[in-house]
């Protein structure tokens, strides 16, 4: 490199003009070949421990070794192949969907307050659809849009419930940019999947469905409809399995790093086999765009789901009849157990399979047909994909005691719709009842208040500060049980409290009702 003030060694002129600078050029001279020289050796030192047969030219040593390199360098493996594979397997879904509501979605497909629900009413439906902003008049159709993929060849056709949810037309674009009219064959709201059949054609390339159980870790692919820019690839890895974002009992989803977008919902997610292991579904977003957290939903549940839908047009499960909650460490330990694993039986319904079988409040299911549960949401999972009437058995801890009860499947209702209770609605509010210290409370027989019924104690007030507050209890609550025995008054609960500190618990197990539902909640017993 010449900078401007330097002289140029091969102007001789300059040179035989003023020979009192010869030395001070030699001098410089000197120095520029020595550093010209180490670097020239450091790079053939770096070629020689490459190469030990490297010609005694420096320059053309580390020259010639740099290009030998680059041509040994294996090069990056690209997705080409596989997209090339599976890309036309995946279709574009455009819907028609008459709005009902104004301007309020009331009637969006998923549970009030879950993450999917909070989603759509921030940022719009996700695809383009309920949820969109701006006046609409009853009877307006609004278009919507996601994805799908083929999964035969005959026009059948994956997707997610909520894209194709009340629509009236339904079409799909295939990957070589023709359209086709679509019907819906059924969908399935707790899992969010739906299948429609295309009309039109009988040769339509088609995707598989993975057999194998996707690792944390492995590459996947996403192909879909990001805001209507049909046949889009990202990929990335798998991030997490078993997630639970909130929006069923059925929650067991893969995380995926994939870019996934509005309008990607209902495609697929390929393995590098090219097999599909999940349809996403949803996105955790703070902005609403992509953030790298997807979720999609596994394989093995699509399977299930779409093969009763192919067969009836709807989605059959089995069903025990209890109100379960998981085992915490704190439930843990006040039950004696050594894990917290199981699932919690809250209360069983009244004439529900499970009551017929035996089984109580407090009592914690920790098998199925021998196979261990590891928690509620696994149970629900487990019962949720056995057909109802089939024969079962269930591994119980009742009371310390472990016992296998045989019981027979019902079928899980449509619609559970717990009332809540409001101690507002009652005609008299409870009176200042008794003070529970070391729990932060204060109770009153329940028979003593309108409206808390006949048995245990209801709650009249929580210190915010308490340990009761923390743990979510509050007032209008019923206290049905604590440490397994029925109590009626604060003097049984305060008994309660003294035989666990006696026994040198750190909890104390209590059962609560509020409203129609019923649950466990761990207390810390204190000091007397």
């Amino acid at each position: 490199m010449t900078h401007p003030s330097e002289t140029n060694p091969a102007d001789t002129s300059s040179s035989n003009s003023n020979p009192s600078t010869a030395p001070r050029r030699g001098l410089f001279s000197a120095r520029r070949f020595a550093l010209m020289a180490s670097v020239v050796a450091g790079l053939g030192a770096a070629a020689y421990g490459l190469a030990p047969s490297a010609p005694p030219s420096f320059v053309s040593a580390a020259h010639a070794q740099v290009n030998k390199d680059v041509r040994q360098v294996e090069r990056p493996i690209g997705f080409a192949d596989i997209v090339e594979r599976v890309k036309p397997s995946v279709i574009s879904v455009r819907v028609k969907i008459e709005e009902k509501q104004s301007a309020n979605e009331d009637d969006l497909p998923f549970p009030p307050g879950s993450p999917m629900e909070r989603f759509f009413r921030r940022f719009g439906g996700p695809d383009g659809f309920p949820g969109g902003r701006g006046p609409r008049g009853r009877g307006h159709l609004t278009t919507g849009q996601g994805s799908g993929f083929f999964i035969s060849a005959d026009g059948y056709a994956v997707t997610n419930n909520h894209v194709v949810d009340g629509a009236e037309q339904v079409e799909v674009t295939t990957d070589d940019g023709k359209t086709y009219k679509a019907k819906v064959i059924g969908s399935d709201k707790r899992t969010d999947l739906a299948l429609i059949k295309v009309e039109g054609g009988s040769d339509f390339p088609f995707a598989k469905l993975s057999d194998s159980e996707p690792r944390i870790g492995d590459w996947v692919l996403a192909v879909g409809n990001p805001f209507g820019l049909g046949g889009t690839v990202t990929s990335g890895i798998i991030s997490a399995r078993g997630r639970d974002i909130g929006n069923g009992p059925y929650d067991d989803f893969i995380q995926i790093d994939a870019a996934v977008n509005k309008g990607n919902s209902g495609g697929p997610a390929f393995n590098t086999a090219g097999e599909v292991i999940g349809v996403n579904t949803a996105i955790y977003s703070p902005s609403g765009g992509s953030v790298g957290i997807a979720f999609s939903i596994p394989s093995a549940t699509v399977k299930n789901v779409v093969a009763q839908l192919k067969d009836k047009g709807s989605v059959s499960r089995g069903w025990i009849g209890v109100q379960i909650q998981p085992v915490t460490p704190e439930i843990a330990d006040s039950l004696g157990l050594k894990k917290p694993e199981g699932a919690l039986v809250a209360e069983p319904q009244a004439n529900g399979p499970a009551a017929k079988a035996g089984i109580e409040s407090g009592d914690v299911i920790n098998k199925v047909n021998d196979q261990p549960v590891k928690d509620a949401r696994e149970l629900a999972r487990t019962i949720g994909g056995l057909a109802p009437g089939a024969s079962i058995k269930l591994g119980v801890l009742h009371k310390g005691a472990e016992k296998t009860v045989t019981l027979t499947l019902g079928e899980l209702p449509n619609n559970v719709s717990p009332k809540s209770f409001n101690p507002e609605s009652r005609s008299e509010r409870p009176g200042q009842g008794a003070d529970v210290p070391n729990l932060g409370l204060t109770v009153a027989p329940a028979r003593s208040v309108a409206g808390a019924g006949r048995e245990g104690v209801v709650i009249t007030s929580v210190d915010p500060g308490g340990a009761s507050a923390e743990r979510g209890l509050k007032e209008g609550d019923v206290i049905l049980e604590v440490a397994g025995k029925s109590v009626a008054t604060a003097g049984d609960i305060r008994s309660a409290l003294t035989t666990a500190r006696d026994e040198n618990k750190n909890s104390v197990l209590i059962r609560i009702r509020s409203g129609d539902a019923s649950r466990f909640v761990a207390l810390p017993v204190g000091k007397g």
